[in-house]
């Protein structure tokens, strides 16, 4: 990989890498034990079935991800102060999931998660967190209980989650597809 980052063009600088691949705690070498594990596990299951395992067993984290942005507004009196806590801890939990989900679907689609290119997708993951996240913070919102809110919240980060994954699945196959064409050809 040393000599792809020399030799590739300087689209996505350093600090970039290092931040989705260090700064945000990416374990490559765990998501590649947990493809591993569970390819062994259920060794008839195409990648696309084998995804949706993935895809599924993170809708509970998400669900709980979500919720926790409303979680510091149970205190009474400091609640309010805190919500910016549970915001930045709810948020770095989602993004952290959802990309180590479209990495586990890049790899069992054969696809390198070393691969600069699975910056781009990264950053798109950030973005569709963000906007799932924010549903809850919406004005309309406003005069609902905090455990409403974070029922809402919770339910929107989880479907988010779940189509990011499909998302993912629809495009690491139809990558993985036309390789194949052009392997043909």
């Amino acid at each position: 990989m040393s000599e792809e980052i020399v030799a590739a063009p300087q689209k996505w600088g350093l600090a970039t890498e290092k931040y989705f691949y260090f700064f945000m705690g990416l374990r490559k070498g765990e998501i590649r034990k947990q493809v591993s594990m569970m390819q062994s596990r259920y060794p008839d299951d195409s990648p696309a079935q084998l995804a949706r395992r993935f895809v599924s067993s993170q809708a509970p984290l998400s669900l709980l991800s979500g919720a926790l942005f409303h979680a510091p507004m149970f205190v009474p009196t400091v609640g309010p102060v805190i919500k910016l806590l549970g915001i930045g801890v709810g948020s770095s939990l989602l993004v952290r999931l959802n990309m180590t989900l479209v990495l586990q679907i890049a790899l069992l689609f054969g696809h390198d998660i070393d691969d600069r290119a699975r910056l781009k997708e990264l950053a798109a993951i950030i973005a569709a967190t963000g906007l799932a996240a924010y549903t809850s913070q919406l004005p309309q919102l406003a005069s609902m209980r905090p455990t409403e809110k974070g029922v809402i919240g919770g339910a929107a980060v989880m479907t988010a989650s779940q189509l990011i994954g499909e998302a993912a699945i629809r495009f690491y196959r139809g990558a993985e597809a036309s390789e194949e064409v052009l392997a043909r050809a």
